[in-house]
């Protein structure tokens, strides 16, 4: 079942913040409420993009230069986009993408330190106007998140960076949620798992209701 025109929600945030049972979540009431929906990931979710997703994420003895980072990033979200995200919306499906282009923003742009307008400019030409419909960005302290990630063993390139680099991705997801407040909803992570399931349950019902007043 697909009320009204399908939604595309977005799920972001730094390491550790347990994106993974967030959208765990999300899904099982997406089920519940017998929305069809495609769940998928960047980078990654198609085959090649998943092969660049290994590219990045991998710890190679060759440094990957930032700009070379964010033009993968952005090969990948080409891929992800004509493959999977737009097909998906255009049969009527809800997606649930495990990051998206706000990620971008915050790992190569807060993270990198590249102009944020040289991502907005690779945002236009690779999405046009195709933006999440509401992201919810979930959020907890670096050590918080970074602690949690050492306990799920092996780190990739990204987790094994120094935590100035994730107080700098921390700080731009929420100068961008400052700034889009009504696309954004911010999910405090730093607490028990049987308070943050209740409150994404009821953030998706909202988005629903808002949905059907379109």
């Amino acid at each position: 079942m697909n009320p009204a025109r399908p939604l595309f929600i977005s799920v972001e945030g730094g390491e550790g913040v347990g994106k993974s049972t967030s959208i765990a979540t999300l899904e099982a009431w997406l089920q519940r409420q017998r929305i069809d929906y495609c769940l998928t990931r960047e980078p990654g979710g198609t085959p090649l993009a998943e092969k660049i997703r290994d590219l990045l994420l991998g710890i190679e003895d060759e440094p990957l230069a930032p700009a070379a980072e964010l033009l993968l990033v952005f090969a990948a979200r080409a891929q992800h986009l004509e493959q999977v995200i737009k097909p998906a919306l255009a049969r009527g499906e809800w997606v649930l993408c495990d990051r998206f282009t706000d990620a971008t923003y915050a790992y190569q742009g807060g993270g990198r330190g590249l102009p944020q307008a040289h991502i907005a400019t690779l945002e236009q030409q690779v999405q046009a106007e195709l933006r999440p419909d509401y992201t919810l960005l979930l959020d907890a302290p670096v050590e918080v998140g970074l602690a949690r990630a050492n306990r799920r063993g092996e780190l990739d390139r990204f987790e094994s960076e120094q935590r100035e680099f994730f107080e700098r991705i921390r700080n731009c997801y929420l100068e961008r949620a400052a700034a889009e407040p009504a696309r954004f909803r911010i999910i405090n992570t730093d607490r028990p798992l049987a308070e943050i399931g209740p409150e994404l349950e009821a953030v998706m019902e909202d988005l629903l209701d808002r949905q059907k007043d379109d």
